[in-house]
């Protein structure tokens, strides 16, 4: 598969490059791991504290900084589509949804639990992919297990372990 992920940054970031090859890694071997069998496309931004805030308060109405939003295209259920998926015929790509990552708040949480902001970005983006495939860690206790599990699977595989 040809996955597509779009990366724009309206923040600075230490390593702009680091980041984008990041999140690139780790929303290709989600969607890998979920074995997402169509030309699948995302559309990352990474964003300021404001920037997030402000929309958290728009689309979530929690007037709060947060760190990462998912907004998805289409509606899945655990990955599995609930919908008929249409690909782009410019790209040829499904747009599965946009992806908004707070850098700062990431690495703020990095520092707080004692790891990388490597580490703490993949685990945002691995999150963010997973819910736009239409995982929900605040659906139900056995949904949020599976959400978990699968996160910390592709960390592993990436060796982006808690101690990284």
């Amino acid at each position: 598969m040809k996955h597509q992920i779009n990366i724009g940054f309206e923040t600075e970031v230490a390593d702009e490059q680091a980041v984008r090859e990041l999140v690139e890694t780790c929303a290709g071997r989600v969607l890998a791991s979920e074995q997402v069998d169509f030309d699948a496309e995302i559309d990352v931004t990474v964003v300021d504290a404001d920037t997030i805030r402000q929309m958290n308060a728009e689309y979530r109405d929690k007037d709060a900084v947060t760190d990462v939003l998912s907004f998805p295209m289409y509606e899945f259920y655990n990955g599995v589509p609930q919908e008929e998926l249409e690909a782009d015929p410019g790209t040829g790509c499904v747009m599965l949804g946009d992806m908004i990552l707070c850098y700062t708040r990431a690495c703020e949480q990095a520092e707080q639990f004692g790891h990388s902001p490597a580490r703490e970005c993949g685990y945002l983006t691995t999150h963010s992919v997973l819910h736009l495939l239409g995982y929900d860690h605040e659906r139900n206790e056995e949904d949020t297990k599976l959400m978990r599990g699968k996160e910390e699977d592709n960390l592993s595989f990436l060796g982006l372990t808690r101690d990284a």
